[in-house]
């Protein structure tokens, strides 16, 4: 059983910060790729920002140099510091984990968090 557990959302005011984790456990052969999405109302889930492979990271326009994606290998957790926040950051942000939790997996499971409200007032 696969569990991302997320943590650190919440309301904050526009400038300010915000930093979410997300923990991965359970049955992990290895882990392909983490990353955050987020879908705001009336919109689509979309990329925020992910590790790909070789540890490159990938980050919405919308977003750089203002989040940053990090991540505790050991400790199968991902972090998203979120600074300068606007308004328009307001989303339920998505934890998402690729990886293989079997020895007979050919390709990697798709995992998703339960996701987390982050609220940015003007």
């Amino acid at each position: 059983q696969v569990q991302l557990v997320e943590s650190g959302g919440g309301l904050a005011q526009a400038g300010g910060s915000l930093r979410l984790s997300c923990e991965v456990s359970g049955s992990i052969t290895s882990i392909s790729g983490m990353g955050w999405y987020r879908q705001a109302p009336g919109k689509e889930r979309e990329l925020v920002a992910t590790f790909t492979s070789g540890s490159t990271t990938n980050y919405a326009d919308s977003v750089k140099g203002r989040f940053t994606i990090s991540r505790d290998n050991a400790k199968n957790t991902v972090f998203l510091q979120m600074n300068s926040l606007k308004p328009e950051d307001t989303a339920v942000y998505y934890c998402n984990a690729r990886l293989y939790n079997s020895a007979y997996d050919v390709a990697p499971r798709n995992y998703w968090g339960q996701g987390t409200q982050v609220t940015v007032s003007s």
